[in-house]
């Protein structure tokens, strides 16, 4: 910001402290000056924000409100806050070598690479639904242009009649007709890591719109347990939050999947900030060639928080956010 102030000071000055002239060429020249100095600054300006934006175009679809209120999770908008880093792509050989949090942190001394199962519970995955394992909209709302780009990119897709919290004009629940584009290699993701993983999904959505979505997506019934918007909870700093310790009192083997960071503000150093997936953006590999990995060396982790700690720094995101870290420690989550 104080790069962007310095560069608005110098394109004021510019702008205001031209030498008048009693021509008026000379004249007309310093006001096209003026004018093409404070183009420059705002094309800076533009340009900074793109790389600071971590899914611009999510945003210009939010902004535009091409997205159906009903569809989304009603969790807090990223849109007012600055980037955080979503998840990059998995090295193994750099998983290998992550070490501990600090020790302000209070974590307990573990062997990360240990990968003797005795004794080791089971990994416990939770997934967000909305942005992280489909796109959803409303239908009477969604372009042609995307539909035709996504299935030709291949995406599956399906219709869904979902039941609303709103009434119609006879009081009866109101039916919304949604479009729903699956993640790249969905159901494969899924058997996967139910092989080493118990899945559970935690979304913010109603349960209307969740349940039958997520029978059409989960049809070998998958998910150990389905948590919707009743099962999150309100903070001083946002609403809808996941808070894992309804799950386990022992987080140690927990680990939460989320395109928005705030729904794990209460357990940062168990998520996984995932790249949000739109159905403009059809061409994605995320959930095989990213996150499987990760998920597959967490299995073998005594505790993942160290790995996740290392991996993403999300306290210290949370931070910057006005969000105190003074109670994120092993101790409190354990």
């Amino acid at each position: 910001m104080a790069e962007l102030a310095q560069q608005t000071s110098t394109s004021t000055d510019v702008y205001t402290t031209g030498t008048p002239s009693s021509g008026g060429s000379n004249k007309n020249n310093t006001i096209w000056r003026g004018l093409l100095n404070w183009l420059s600054f705002f094309f800076q300006v533009f340009i900074q924000l793109l790389k600071g934006t971590p899914s611009f175009t999510t945003k210009f679809l939010s902004f535009t409100h091409f997205r159906h209120r009903f569809l989304l999770s009603s969790s807090p908008s990223l849109d007012s806050s600055p980037s955080f880093s979503p998840l990059p792509v998995v090295d193994e050989v750099e998983l290998d070598h992550l070490e501990s949090p600090p020790s302000h942190l209070n974590t307990p001394t573990t062997n990360n690479n240990n990968k003797d199962d005795e004794g080791i519970e089971k990994l416990t995955v939770v997934l967000d639904l909305d942005e992280t394992l489909v796109s959803a909209y409303e239908t009477s709302s969604l372009p042609a242009s995307i539909i035709n780009q996504a299935k030709e990119a291949g995406l599956m897709c399906f219709e869904l009649e979902c039941v609303s919290v709103e009434k119609d004009y006879d009081g009866k629940p109101k039916v919304n007709h949604v479009t729903v584009f699956e993640r790249p290699n969905l159901k494969e993701f899924l058997k996967q890591i139910s092989a080493f993983a118990d899945l559970i999904l935690f979304t913010a959505g109603l349960e209307g719109y969740a349940k039958p979505l997520v029978d059409i997506i989960d049809t070998g019934n998958l998910f150990k347990l389905r948590l919707y918007r009743p099962s999150t909870c309100s903070t001083e700093y946002r609403e809808h939050v996941k808070d894992l310790s309804c799950l386990s009192k022992d987080l140690s083997r927990t680990v939460i999947v989320d395109n928005n960071p705030f729904s794990f503000l209460l357990q940062p150093l168990n998520g996984i900030p995932c790249v949000p997936f739109v159905a403009g953006q059809p061409r994605d590999d995320q959930l095989l060639e990213v996150l499987l990995p990760l998920l597959k060396h967490l299995s073998l982790q005594k505790d993942v928080r160290p790995v996740l700690y290392e991996r993403f720094h999300m306290p210290e995101w949370f931070e910057k956010h006005g969000i105190p870290a003074c109670n994120w420690t092993y101790n409190s989550v354990s």
